[in-house]
């Protein structure tokens, strides 16, 4: 679209139309760093509140529903030079897909974005194009859910076909515990997500470390951003409880990773746009776990722009507008992230962070909860049960664990103990 439209931005910077902020906690640097490279105006289900700092201008907007999403869109076009449409939230990221192509800008087709989203659909598409992953069955019902396991062999993996966070994922090393594994998955939620009759996936347990790979995608190339380590907990659940990404991570440059993120990305179909894989690096190779078409969460876009000075906000709008891509190491470091449990269910009174005990390393400490607030562990709760998180860098991971270790006892959770919770971590 021409850019000499009324309301352009005087110093030339793009316009990005925003879907939706998500979680101040976990994207506000997200916003504060497109802002810096681009005009944003947001879309929003509600008042902005946090975000007015960062946007040139919003519309109220039901975000759930493409097709006034794409009226509005089209109706703001009208006025102001849209360059391009950027969306975080995976819960819109298929209406936010529907809107580009509406407008006609850089994306990848809604078509290969709900492959994505629907992890049955990404599993029949790896397969279909003889990707390495694990292996996998769609069930409705705990009795073929159990046969599934008996054929594919114990342990396994139990999760939903179409949540994130790890919500409802589990694994199961006995038939005595599928039942309530299939319960779990089949009946946890997340508003927006659409219901399926068959809605659990039976998978292959894949033994090896786990890692994610934000990678920027034009035209179907690949440019890797951050490898991410994930550090998981609460077994059997898959609770994240941390992320380290070095800048040296021999990972970027790995011939056969490359391969199949690649072939990965061919067979959803998905093109032009920001990923955010998940694999586990098997004896016989990396094989895929899921494809999210979007940024990382956790904030470990932020923890990767810590350990190599690549800004994942001015990434984003130059993919979503067509431009150039400006990905210029800046930093050589490890960095990580560490987020912070109660021992027990508890009810929070306060979080406090004494800055003066924390170490030099740290470059943020911050708290999750408000005074109030219930806090469950997994299974009943998840990323919701956390309290706080410290993100810091260092010259290896273990001078980052170390330090985050020191960090967490500057930082005090004062809680009411609520109830003993049964520990649970694909």
């Amino acid at each position: 679209m021409p850019t000499t439209r009324p309301n352009a931005d005087p110093n030339g910077r793009p316009t990005i139309l925003l879907v939706s902020s998500g979680y101040h906690l976990y994207r506000e640097y997200l916003l504060r760093m497109i802002s810096a490279s681009a005009r944003v105006f947001l879309f929003l289900d509600r008042e902005p509140t946090w975000e007015r700092s960062y946007i040139a201008d919003h519309q109220i907007v039901d975000t759930l529903d493409a097709e006034a999403m794409i009226a509005a869109a089209r109706e703001v076009a009208a006025r102001i030079a849209i360059d391009g449409v950027i969306c975080w939230d995976e819960i819109r990221m298929v209406h936010a897909a529907r809107v580009a192509e509406a407008l006609g800008l850089p994306g990848t087709s809604p078509v290969a974005v709900g492959r994505c989203r629907d992890k049955h659909q990404t599993r029949s598409a790896l397969a279909a194009a003889g990707v390495p992953q694990a292996i996998s069955k769609l069930v409705s019902s705990v009795e073929e859910a159990a046969k599934t396991a008996w054929q594919i062999g114990y342990p396994v993996v139990v999760k939903p076909r179409a949540l994130g966070a790890s919500i409802g994922v589990s694994r199961v090393e006995s038939p005595d515990e599928l039942a309530a594994a299939y319960h779990h998955a089949r009946t946890s939620t997340e508003d927006g997500v659409p219901h399926y009759d068959a809605s659990v996936l039976i998978e292959e347990y894949l033994e090896g470390p786990e890692i994610s790979v934000d990678a920027a995608w034009v035209n179907g190339r690949l440019v890797p951003l951050f490898i991410a380590r994930k550090l998981l907990g609460f077994p059997p659940h898959f609770e994240e409880i941390g992320h380290v990404v070095d800048a040296r991570d021999p990972l970027l440059l790995d011939p056969a990773l490359l391969r199949v993120l690649d072939a990965a990305h061919r067979a959803v179909g998905f093109r032009t746009g920001i990923t955010h894989t998940e694999l586990r690096l098997t004896e016989a190779g990396p094989k895929v776990i899921e494809i999210n078409a979007r940024l990382g969460g956790d904030l470990i876009p932020y923890v990767g722009w810590v350990a190599t000075g690549i800004d994942p906000g001015q990434v984003a709008v130059d993919v979503a507008c067509g431009r150039p891509l400006r990905i210029t190491p800046t930093r050589l470091r490890v960095a990580s992230v560490h987020f912070l449990y109660p021992a027990e269910d508890t009810t929070v009174s306060a979080v406090e962070v004494d800055q003066t005990a924390l170490p030099v390393s740290v470059d943020v400490a911050a708290t999750l909860a408000a005074p109030g607030q219930h806090l469950e562990l997994p299974p009943a709760g998840h990323v919701t049960s956390r309290y706080a998180y410290v993100v810091l860098s260092g010259k290896t991971a273990m001078e980052c664990a170390v330090g985050a270790q020191v960090a967490a006892h500057a930082i005090k959770l004062h809680a009411k103990v609520a109830s003993k919770a049964a520990g649970g971590g694909q």
